[in-house]
């Protein structure tokens, strides 16, 4: 593995993972984390691929978190990083990664052969956080991050009261959550700051896998029904018995569906 280097405003660097050979992977990871998080599905993917991972800028250790955080830096990291790589490429983003690499499609729509989106949180009808954001950013400012990302899970994410409770019980899970929290919270006010509504993306011909699981929460599949009804150039895989973290509980199953988006599309 090696490690690339970016910058998409000539003064800010970004890093991104760069691992195995072959037709180029552009992924964007999650919140709550960093590029490491999608290891397991990286693993099944360098034999055949090329698979660069970004590290999103607000989830760097130590980052300097601006505020108010912009789905347009985001947007303009993705294109630099892309900028490195030969063409075609299957540009991936996973939750507010998903979100992202929307916006990055509508940036540079020709620097990508194809997007594959897994379960993007876009406010279609209704914002993402919304009252519960303000609740969010009300505890991190307080010095809580822990209860941040309490809400985040439960009230943002839609997760069961009980499963939140059972994850923040873990002391590891409490103390990576509070590391985390100011770039998630700042990343939910960012999906929110795009508006309600799915217009912007009605002539983005880019083919585009939408990927969710059947066991997702339901305001995550009908937010990706809405995108699918938008966008001219898609269709929706559905992961059986899977929820929003596929990338930790079967990377071998999401890796797949990222080979079979990339055969149709990667063709070199």
């Amino acid at each position: 593995m090696t490690e690339l280097r970016a910058s998409s405003d000539g003064l800010r660097p970004l890093t991104a993972l760069d691992d195995g050979s072959g037709p180029n992977l552009l992924v964007v990871h999650p919140g709550g984390g960093d590029a490491t998080t999608w290891n397991g599905v990286t693993r099944h993917l360098t034999d055949d691929y090329r698979v660069v991972r970004i590290h999103r800028r607000i989830y760097a250790p130590g980052a300097d978190l601006a505020l108010p955080h912009s789905m347009a830096v985001e947007a303009a990291d993705i294109v630099a990083v892309a900028g490195l790589l030969d063409a075609p490429v299957l540009l991936v983003g996973h939750s507010s990664g998903a979100v992202a690499a929307l916006e990055a499609a509508l940036l540079a729509p020709a620097a990508f052969a194809g997007l594959f989106l897994y379960e993007p949180p876009l406010p279609t009808r209704e914002l993402i956080a919304g009252a519960a954001g303000a609740h969010a950013r009300a505890a991190l400012d307080a010095g809580d991050p822990v209860e941040a990302m309490r809400i985040h899970m439960r009230d943002i994410v839609r997760m069961p009261a009980e499963t939140v409770d059972a994850m923040f019980a873990d002391q590891h899970v409490r103390a990576a959550s509070a590391a985390y929290a100011p770039a998630q919270i700042a990343d939910d006010e960012a999906i929110d700051a795009l508006g309600v509504g799915t217009d912007r993306f009605a002539n983005l011909a880019t083919p585009t896998d939408l990927i969710e699981g059947d066991q997702s929460p339901a305001h995550l599949r009908e937010r990706l029904a809405d995108l699918a009804a938008t966008l001219p150039n898609a269709r929706t895989v559905t992961l059986a018995g899977q929820g929003h973290i596929a990338h930790l509980t079967a990377p071998d199953t999401l890796a797949n569906a990222i080979r079979d988006m990339a055969e149709q599309v990667l063709r070199v």
